[in-house]
């Protein structure tokens, strides 16, 4: 089983003139830590506009800059989000494409479209059209990280001409494909398209093991890829923070990741939100001693409990287990001190396995992917008579001038 860290980049208020610049300092710091420890993903949310739950609106920078500071971390989009009035397919294939030759290959492209009204509405995207928007510009951004040129689109959420999309990735056909999913149902559509499912419900193993089973049992008799290759894995979300002594790594890592739970269900579930005035994490103290234990949590806890806790995810045919270290107010020291004691106490054991699994796992599925991209319909490519001269403007100018009557 693989390991990762994950950033929503929070900052629970009060905030002051150098909050934000020592939260994102000190988080490459962690990645640069957990790049030496061997640990394998670091994931990066895309999120606009969430005050306190996530100061993540340009995860393409800060993973860059993680890229220069690491030699062998993957480096995930956790998540791009691509309805196109967020970004324009042709930008995040080129912003993808960018940060792979700049990791030299080390981008893992997850996706996803929010669900926070925040973001939504200040985008104006349609609550009830963000699936198909989100599945329309996947496909197309995918096609264009692959054709040489683009054809050009003409869809139901975006358009463009025909254009050859530069740069290209150097992960070819194009990085590892995956989308955020809060539920069964997406982990299930995950599946159908061949992409890997980054899990963020907090779910026990049995349950784990059911969603599982579901999506390889999918992926085997239904995926028709999205994309241009498959990414069959399921990465799971769960809070973190081990010290020897179990009190402390609760006291150390449980607020942090309530917080993580409470921010969540504010800006996305049950919140009234005034932007720049509304204090989240006040009102988290203040619900703090009615709030039911968070589920998620048992990654937190002594050496012994966290390898038990992930021995069982294992079991249960998950791929990748994701740390939440960085929520709340969790302490920059007590990060990397968690980091370094899970790397000596428990991940040798599970990195042992690793290659042994994956490799085990890709010889089972390999005649299933190789039906899937059979039935894959791809985007047919434009003969070199089709394809379109683009006339400089300068020269469009000149001749319009020369075309022009000659002034009495």
């Amino acid at each position: 089983m693989k390991f990762g860290i994950f950033y929503e980049h929070q900052l629970p208020r009060p905030w002051g003139p150098d909050s934000e610049l020592n939260m994102i300092q000190e988080a490459l710091d962690q990645v640069e830590l957990a790049d030496r420890l061997g640990i394998d993903y670091a994931w990066e949310v895309e999120h606009h506009f969430l005050e306190e739950y996530s100061h993540s609106s340009a995860p393409e920078v800060f993973l860059a800059a993680c890229s220069q500071r690491t030699k062998n971390i993957r480096l995930g989009h956790g998540i791009n989000l691509m309805p196109p009035k967020y970004n324009h397919p042709a930008r995040v294939a080129e912003r993808i494409a960018m940060l792979d030759l700049v990791s030299n290959g080390r981008v893992e492209w997850g996706t996803g479209e929010s669900s926070a009204l925040a973001e939504l509405g200040a985008f104006g995207i349609d609550v009830s059209e963000k699936r198909a928007m989100w599945r329309e510009a996947v496909e197309q951004t995918a096609n264009m990280m692959v054709m040489d040129p683009y054809p050009g689109f003409e869809g139901e959420f975006f358009s463009m001409p025909c254009r050859n999309v530069v740069p290209k990735p150097t992960q070819r056909p194009h990085p590892p494909l995956w989308v955020a999913c809060s539920n069964r149902e997406t982990i299930k559509l995950a599946a159908r398209l061949g992409i890997g499912a980054l899990t963020f419900a907090f779910v026990d193993a049995a349950e784990a093991r059911s969603w599982v089973d579901d999506y390889y049992r999918i992926f085997r008799e239904e995926c028709v890829p999205i994309g241009h290759a498959v990414n069959p894995n399921v990465a799971m979300v769960t809070g973190f923070s081990v010290h020897e002594d179990e009190a402390e790594a609760r006291r150390r890592g449980m607020d942090g990741f309530r917080f993580f739970s409470y921010g969540l269900g504010h800006h996305y579930i049950f919140g009234e939100h005034t932007p720049g005035r509304t204090d989240i994490w006040a009102g988290f103290e203040a619900a703090r001693g009615n709030m039911p234990e968070a589920g998620g949590n048992r990654g937190i806890g002594t050496p012994d409990q966290v390898r038990a806790h992930l021995k069982d995810f294992q079991d249960a045919g998950v791929d990748q287990v994701i740390f939440i270290q960085q929520g709340g107010r969790n302490s920059h020291a007590h990060i990397c001190e968690a980091l370094e004691l899970f790397a000596e106490k428990i991940m040798p054991e599970f990195k042992a396995e690793a290659a042994g699994r994956e490799r085990r796992k890709m010889e089972e599925l390999a005649p299933y992917i190789e039906a899937a991209m059979k039935r894959k319909v791809y985007m047919k490519p434009l003969s070199d008579e089709e394809i379109p001269t683009i006339i400089a403007l300068g020269r469009q100018i000149v001749g319009q001038q020369a075309k022009a009557p000659a002034a009495e």
